[in-house]
């Protein structure tokens, strides 16, 4: 069993042309004998965004704070702290953070896909 904050994990920091602002931290992975899932938490800050990528993998997405926008099926979507994202495999998106504090997500992924 693991209980523990979520920014007690140490954070992987992307910064590039193709992903800005962005912290990420695996909170259950391999290391703590999961089996079937990855959870990941995510801080995109003010003006920051994910790479816009695909893959063979689904991932659920729960938005914990901020605001944003999530761009799947060619067009952009509103979020929010509270909102939900069911990303398909083999779907272009990309996460960007449109508000004015730090865009904070859960990500899910299934085994076999990278954990961060």
């Amino acid at each position: 069993m693991k209980v523990v904050q979520y920014t007690d994990e140490q954070a992987t920091v992307f910064d590039s042309d193709v992903v800005k602002g962005v912290n990420g931290r695996v909170m259950i992975g391999k290391a703590d004998g999961a089996e079937n899932f990855c959870m990941r938490v995510f801080e995109v800050e003010q003006g920051g965004f994910s790479p816009r990528h695909s893959h063979d993998w689904e991932h659920e997405i729960f938005f914990h704070a901020g605001k944003g926008e999530v761009f799947v099926d060619s067009e952009w979507k509103e979020v929010r702290a509270g909102s939900v994202a069911f990303i398909p495999g083999n779907i272009e998106h990309q996460i960007r953070n449109t508000g004015e504090e730090k865009l904070v997500f859960v990500c899910l992924v299934p085994k076999g896909a990278p954990e961060i």
